[in-house]
């Protein structure tokens, strides 16, 4: 009310002892979601309450009409939980709707990481996590006495865990070096094609053919993004492995299928010979085109890949012997950005107690952020892939930047986006923003992962040419 920063009050406010600070009302989601985060960057790790209103009322028809839906609503809230905000409440003109929609977001956000006696220790490339006891990620409720199968060595469990070790002992000493990739065989390309809606597959397996053939070595394909409907990514994942012969990175998210569901997937999975995931929570429904479709979220990224830990070991979450172990390469996200950075630290870090073999960063475009990530991640003895978005427009980067949850796009990238214009001058600015992480980064990273936008694939291989082998000329 009187002009004083929000992150200046809540200052004050934790100064004072208050054991909770926080805002409500405002002029809506987006606008509390401001302050809140500026109160969680001044005060953390003293909790963070956010109780928006749903939007600035209309008048309609001498009534009040609050505006915000309840979907928009349960986004911010998922905004804001990414943030580090602890809690979330509702203020004027919210219904039971707008809560459901924030408490979906709290179902997907909440920590219910299993504990273990073990500490976190990296994977080394034999497979083993070099500690004795139960396996890591598996929860307390498996019998301990069962014995464990041994893990098969990294190397051996896919083509593309084989390439990422090779590179990681070698090239960078298992993180201790930095070294530039003299050629393709020293540098990992994962490239981003999802299924397309409707049946076709050809399009898509020709796509991959096209990017394999130009030194690209792995195909990502995603799970539901963003809540969308598309074909099960591991029947495109399939055709492209059968057609091509390459291997391919399945995404698997906890959203859509409970534990039993998941379980009898993955196994699936294994057998069909896939075996490469990123382990993910998932988007929720209400962000898609189905906002009453039932979120599940049985399970969150930590405990999937300490499912997957425990069945690499020949575990069930049951504590059963499955009979033999998978050879499941066990790979995780990370948000070099996140405004609630050491929280995200701090998941890494239990993701990597509970089975994580490799990191895949969200793109990042500002050479600092990704600079203190990896001065971060260095000591836990992991490989990252970098992750890549070349823009194709100032419109793309603005959107980036304000919409999406874990990307931040600086103010000087965003410029440069604006004076290239549109276009083809706009995407081959883009294009060189991606080149110039690649060259910075190549000699502290085993390889990159590429997000092509609007079906620009051939983006992909333009970013990469500057690695010896990969020219496109």
């Amino acid at each position: 009310m009187d002009g004083t920063q929000p992150a200046t009050v809540a200052s004050l406010l934790e100064s004072w002892g208050a054991n909770v600070v926080g805002v409500n009302c405002g002029l809506g989601p987006s606008h509390v979601y401001q302050i809140a985060v500026s109160m969680v960057q001044a005060v953390s790790p003293t909790p963070v309450l956010a109780c928006p209103n749903a939007g600035y009322p209309s008048s309609v028809d001498n009534r009040s009409i609050y505006m915000s839906t309840p979907e928009y609503f349960g986004l911010y809230a998922k905004r804001m939980l990414k943030s580090g905000v602890t809690c979330i409440g509702g203020c004027c003109g919210v219904t039971e709707q707008h809560l459901k929609c924030a408490n979906n977001a709290v179902r997907m956000q909440r920590s219910r990481v299993a504990t273990s006696p073990l500490k976190s220790k990296p994977p080394s490339a034999d497979g083993t996590i070099g500690s004795s006891g139960s396996p890591p990620g598996v929860s307390s409720g498996i019998n301990a006495s069962l014995p464990t199968l041994p893990l098969v060595p990294i190397q051996e469990r896919s083509k593309l865990a084989e390439k990422i070790y090779r590179i990681f002992s070698n090239r960078l000493d298992s993180g201790k070096a930095r070294a530039k990739p003299k050629d393709r065989t020293e540098f990992v390309v994962s490239v981003e094609v999802n299924p397309a809606q409707g049946l076709d597959v050809l399009k898509r397996v020709e796509i991959a053919r096209t990017l394999i053939n130009s030194g690209v070595d792995v195909i990502n394909i995603a799970d539901g993004p963003r809540a969308s409907v598309r074909m099960n990514n591991a029947a495109l994942g399939l055709k492209i492995q059968e057609g091509i012969g390459c291997e391919v990175i399945l995404h698997v998210c906890c959203r859509d299928r409970n534990l039993l569901g998941l379980q009898s997937d993955l196994l699936g999975y294994h057998v069909l010979g896939l075996h490469n995931l990123v382990v993910i929570t998932g988007d929720p429904p209400k962000m898609g085109d189905y906002p009453k479709a039932t979120a599940v979220f049985d399970m969150n990224s930590t405990e999937l890949l300490g499912l997957l830990n425990g069945f690499n070991r020949g575990v069930d979450p049951a504590g059963k012997m499955v009979g033999e172990q998978t050879k499941f390469f066990l790979i995780t996200g990370a948000e070099p950005g996140a405004v609630d950075y050491d929280k995200e630290i701090k998941k890494l870090k239990l993701k990597i107690r509970a089975g994580a073999e490799l990191i895949m960063t969200q793109p990042v475009y500002d050479p600092e952020v990704l600079s203190r990530f990896l001065d971060d991640v260095e000591p836990l003895g992991i490989p990252v892939l970098m992750g890549l978005c070349p823009l194709v427009s100032h419109r793309n980067a603005e959107f980036l930047h304000n919409e999406v949850p874990g990307m931040s796009v600086p103010a000087n990238i965003r410029e440069r986006m604006k004076r290239a214009g549109t276009g083809a001058n706009a995407q081959r600015e883009g294009i060189q923003i991606a080149r110039e992480m690649v060259e910075q980064f190549m000699d502290r990273v085993v390889g990159v992962y590429i997000m092509p936008q609007l079906g620009k694939y051939d983006s992909a291989v333009k970013v990469i040419d500057l690695i010896p082998g990969y020219s496109t000329a």
